[in-house]
């Protein structure tokens, strides 16, 4: 399993090499033009026409249009069966290690060539799947994931602290996804508890 990230990726989006992607899908000149101006808005720090601001809805839109160049690179030009992404990072499955160690100068050239992005060095590793893939907050084993330390971490503290139903109702959906059942009880017993409160003070 190659587990890959992009370094600083919403920083380093080139705001030209995103314009002409989207002119192939798009060729309606207004919409171009509504595009050009939110994308050109933002800047990252001494670059000009480069990067989007990091945690805006349009930013995450355009970064997944943007790495679809990449997922095309990797489904159609490497032949990549089992390929996973989400916006920056990405996992490839193998069960040839030798395979993956060879994808990875391929894949950096490609990203420097074609979209001027890099791998980032530290987050980039190859290891059994039966050892936990940390992905999307969760690590996920062969039959089974569980929570990431630092999200168990949070999920805690904020059974612990907080009485925002959304946010606990947020962290409830989310451990529906894994194998969090005790957790996923706890959290449904304090909601329980907080709407009873909510009802009470309505009364």
């Amino acid at each position: 399993m190659l587990k890959g990230d992009i370094k600083k990726c919403f920083a380093s989006i080139d705001h030209q090499i995103l314009i002409e992607i989207l002119k192939k899908y798009i060729k309606d000149e207004n919409i171009i033009w509504l595009l050009d101006n939110i994308i050109s808005s933002f800047n990252t720090k001494d670059k000009i026409n480069i990067g989007l601001p990091l945690g805006n809805l349009t930013s995450q839109l355009l970064v997944n249009i943007y790495m679809n160049k990449f997922d095309q690179f990797i489904k159609h030009i490497m032949k990549v069966k089992y390929y996973i992404r989400y916006a920056d990072d990405f996992v490839i499955l193998s069960q040839d290690k030798d395979y993956l160690w060879e994808l990875v100068p391929k894949i950096a050239d490609f990203l420097e060539e074609h979209l001027k992005l890099q791998l980032h060095p530290d987050k980039l590793f190859i290891k059994t799947f039966a050892s936990g893939l940390d992905f999307l907050g969760w690590i996920h084993f062969p039959n089974h994931r569980v929570l990431r330390t630092s999200t168990k971490r949070r999920a805690f503290k904020a059974l612990s602290e907080s009485e925002n139903i959304n946010k606990l109702s947020s962290y409830k959906g989310l451990l529906t996804h894994g194998n969090q059942y005790f957790l996923r009880e706890k959290f449904s017993e304090k909601l329980k508890k907080l709407e009873e409160k909510e009802k009470r003070n309505l009364v």
